[in-house]
């Protein structure tokens, strides 16, 4: 009987020892967002219904360490309005509800998406014809005051505009929005928005705008802020980076550039893929048959890279505090890895661009961007 007790009390000493060598994330891991309070916000964009579509280690992971929540989908455009005047809040509710009872804030994403394919196709029509200025200015303003009035002292933050600037060598990306209203629809938006909720601040939000061709188009754009007294208070840089291939400096001038017109930053949607995307374009589309069956790091990450990532992440945020008189908020595009859109753009695979694994545990790359004072 002794033998046995003694053995008891060893076997608990050792499963002691265990739970101190592997301790639970929730009781031990800082949170990301109190660990930068003083420098700017840490968000996550997150899908599906709060709270019914998360386990309870996630929402747990939603709670501890983000302040500020960004709707993936649920708040655009051909979600809420689907059918003209028919407005579906249900799900929207339910993500404002959820942040306001853990004392967190949201970001309305997005009010305008300057895409015809990112808009419902009714919005674009009048009868069988196109809708005339005058209509298409209506419909904006009908549907930006809906939701941002519903919304007014919920919602801080809204992404008014998206991604509006062209890829090629066009200022303006075409759409219907330019060609029925002109550019002036730009301003329109954000003063619809300001009219509906003066005390939120409101974002201008696109990709690659530390690249040459798009950086050049955002001056011109911040200029255009400028010279029409539009409402503009920040602009939000998607960060959808790929590993080895991060523009430090280039990011860095384009911070700089935000700055030098009196706005805040945002940095809107970060991840850092590690199954790289750029060859899927390259040469016509010449290797997306050999792409489409590449899935490298299945079923898991090597140590290695996963290291590397750490240290891009590191790199990130280093240069992000440098700059935390400008920028307001650092938003990951996704809660865990097994979330992330990049498991399937632009093709079907096993990614891990985010600060937590499948499991919704911390990998390298969270605590390489702890700050260590």
């Amino acid at each position: 009987m002794k033998s046995l007790k003694s053995l008891t009390v060893f076997l608990i000493y050792v499963l002691v020892c265990v739970i101190i060598s592997f301790p639970a994330y929730s009781q031990t891991n800082p949170s990301l967002c109190a660990a930068y309070k003083n420098r700017f916000n840490v968000a996550v964009a997150i899908d599906g219904r709060l709270p019914d579509d998360y386990s309870p280690k996630e929402l747990n992971l939603i709670r501890t360490q983000f302040n500020v929540l960004t709707p993936a989908n649920c708040m655009k455009m051909y979600h809420i309005q689907r059918r003209r005047n028919i407005f579906d809040f249900d799900q929207a509710d339910a993500f404002v509800a959820f942040a306001a009872a853990n004392s967190q804030k949201v970001l309305g994403h997005c009010l305008i998406w300057a895409k015809d394919v990112r808009t419902p196709a009714w919005f674009f029509r009048n009868g069988d014809n196109p809708p005339t200025r005058e209509l298409l200015l209506e419909r904006m303003q009908t549907h930006i005051e809906t939701v941002v009035t519903r919304y007014r002292g919920k919602v801080p933050y809204w992404d008014v505009l998206n991604e509006a600037l062209a890829d090629d060598e066009n200022f303006i990306r075409p759409s219907t929005y330019l060609s029925v209203i002109g550019d002036d629809f730009i301003a329109k938006a954000f003063e619809y928005a300001h009219a509906a909720d003066p005390e939120a601040m409101l974002i201008y939000n696109d990709y690659n705008l530390f690249f040459a061709n798009k950086q050049k188009k955002l001056k011109q754009l911040l200029q255009y802020f400028k010279d029409r007294e539009v409402p503009v208070h920040a602009i939000g840089i998607q960060g959808h980076f790929e590993l080895d291939k991060i523009p430090y400096e280039d990011l860095e001038a384009t911070i700089n550039l935000i700055k030098s017109f009196g706005l805040k930053m945002v940095v809107s949607e970060l991840d850092i893929d590690v199954v790289l995307r750029s060859k899927w374009w390259a040469d016509n589309g010449k290797y997306r048959e050999e792409l489409a069956k590449y899935d490298p790091y299945n079923p898991a990450c090597p140590p290695e890279i996963l290291k590397w990532q750490a240290q891009e992440y590191s790199k990130l945020f280093a240069l992000f505090s440098r700059h935390s008189d400008t920028i307001q908020r650092i938003t990951f595009w996704g809660l865990h890895d097994g979330q992330s859109w990049l498991n399937n753009f632009p093709w079907k695979r096993t990614n891990h661009p985010l600060l937590f694994d499948r499991n919704a545990e911390p990998k390298p790359a969270y605590y390489a961007v702890l700050p260590t004072k």
